[in-house]
């Protein structure tokens, strides 16, 4: 599950520490001046300026108690770990919260002339049906999921493949290369599927993706 992530912890092991190990197993760091879909906090004091924003899981004082936990839980946080703490386990508490918050998926997904039904995994290019294998779909879903945005080769490998690292590029890389010829064998035109060299695939292009007819 890939996720933008805001890390508001001031305590420089821990931050460093979740710098190095968080964007190999998918997840996007950035500043609290853009979008972010989960924050790690360590301050319970400043959980306002968080909660009205995002979900929240707090990264407790090695000396918590129950007292501090129950809280945070008050002031709005959805989860709290104490340190120290197992690093898996911290990420399947983000996964947890994170699919907590987010919705229901989309069971039908449209980009450009792209229409991809999760139900039937039925993909069609301006009404052209399109024959994709397993992971060329499960690939096109995710980047479908929000066409314009570059996704980075670490989130896909995790999303789609399940890797915990991008030591594995080639094979996105073929997969999506296979995706981009055969939706534009169906009429998509090249900007479907593009490669943002250095960073990872969207499926919208600057240029709207594709053309019909």
């Amino acid at each position: 599950m890939s996720a933008a992530l805001l890390l508001a912890d001031a305590e420089p092991e821990t931050r460093g520490f979740l710098e190095r190990h968080l964007p190999d197993d998918g997840f996007e760091l950035v500043s609290a001046h853009g979008r972010f879909d989960l924050v790690l906090a360590g301050d319970v004091e400043r959980l306002e300026r968080w909660v009205e924003r995002a979900p929240v899981i707090v990264l407790g004082r090695e000396e918590a108690d129950p007292v501090d936990r129950i809280h945070a839980f008050r002031r709005g946080c959805d989860d709290y770990v104490s340190r120290p703490f197992d690093y898996q386990e911290l990420v399947e508490r983000i996964r947890a919260v994170l699919r907590r918050a987010r919705p229901e998926p989309v069971p039908v997904l449209e980009a450009g002339p792209v229409r991809a039904d999760t139900r039937t995994r039925v993909v069609t290019v301006a009404g052209r049906p399109v024959s994709l294998a397993q992971k060329e779909f499960e690939l096109l879903v995710e980047l479908a999921r929000d066409p314009e945005r570059v996704f980075t080769k670490a989130e896909l490998l995790a999303e789609v493949w399940g890797y915990q690292a991008s030591a594995r590029t080639r094979t996105l890389d073929s997969h999506a290369s296979r995706l981009r010829r055969k939706l534009r064998d169906a009429g998509a035109d090249d900007s479907l599927v593009e490669n943002v060299w250095g960073v990872g695939y969207r499926l919208l292009g600057p240029l709207g993706g594709g053309r019909s007819g």
